[in-house]
């Protein structure tokens, strides 16, 4: 085999991956969309694996980003099909972890989907922790003939007295270790830190159920776009089955106060919270996905 390199990427291996990346899925790939993005980001390091040295033929890619100035997130490996099973990959998740220590980050993470058998293989090897596994529901606004009536225990916008009782109430959840801590952005992941609910919290991206005189559940929330589909996002929610439920359906109904039509979720893989979202007249994509780190420092 000829010899095999990882380097940063140039605008003149656009046309190569992208002619690899074509047939990902069945609907092809995101690569095109994000090329020059992950290229000019000076915040990140776009990598190409080839082979023949420097100048060789790009047979593999990947992305490296810094989400904080302390986490770094790696995606986007892909490898040509026909040079598959010849370490590509690996070299280029080695290549990933030193550009992220390179640009200070203490943690790396990645999220890869369940049934992507080829991807977990690599990742066994690579001393990584699998810190979530995340189901995707979503649902629409509901039937106007099926719609609860009001009731006093509704979600209301956090504001900035609420934070330190968050903060308090995330200390002592069951939920918040079983998705590593982690705020979803989709198929990204951060830290749940002080820094990021205040700015949630401001930005009024959070939603708090208080019963019983008591915090009892809260959710962050975001308007996101996907394949030219805006919507409400669901990166975290927290409580007891019921409010989780009760926020769940809550902000299905708030729908057209956002103008959107569609609430998206990604939610811990477990019974309780299933069950809550399911009550709440979601429907299940079928999809799993995992989150992995490595700490580095």
């Amino acid at each position: 085999m000829p010899e095999l390199e990882v380097r940063r990427a140039r605008d003149e291996d656009k046309e190569a991956v992208l002619a690899f990346c074509q047939q990902t899925w069945e609907w092809g790939d995101y690569i095109a969309d994000v090329w020059d993005e992950w290229l000019y980001n000076p915040q990140g390091a776009l990598l190409v694996a080839t082979l023949g040295g420097q100048d060789g033929q790009p047979v593999g890619v990947a992305n490296m980003r810094m989400l904080t100035k302390d986490e770094a997130w790696l995606e986007g490996m892909r490898v040509d099909p026909a040079y598959r099973r010849r370490g590509i990959s690996s070299a280029l998740f080695d290549a990933l972890i030193v550009e992220a220590k390179r640009f200070g980050a203490a943690t790396a993470r990645l999220m890869a989907e369940s049934h992507n058998t080829a991807s977990l293989s690599v990742l066994s090897h690579k001393s990584l922790r699998q810190v979530s596994a995340l189901a995707l529901y979503q649902a629409g606004l509901p039937e106007t003939s099926r719609k609860r009536p009001a009731s006093l225990d509704a979600p209301t916008l956090a504001t900035a007295a609420d934070i330190n009782e968050i903060i308090d109430y995330l200390n002592v959840s069951n939920i918040f270790p079983a998705v590593g801590g982690l705020y979803s952005e989709g198929f990204t992941a951060l830290s749940i830190t002080s820094e990021l609910i205040e700015s949630k919290v401001q930005a009024q991206q959070v939603y708090v159920l208080r019963r019983w005189e008591r915090l009892d559940g809260l959710a962050m929330v975001e308007q996101r776009e996907r394949w030219g589909e805006k919507h409400l996002f669901i990166g975290y929610i927290d409580g007891t089955t019921e409010s989780i439920s009760l926020i769940a359906y809550a902000l299905r109904a708030m729908l057209p106060q956002f103008g959107l039509e569609r609430v998206r979720a990604s939610i811990p893989d477990l019974m309780m919270v299933r069950d809550a979202f399911t009550g709440a007249e979601y429907e299940w994509d079928g999809h799993i996905f995992y989150t992995f780190e490595r700490i580095l420092n």
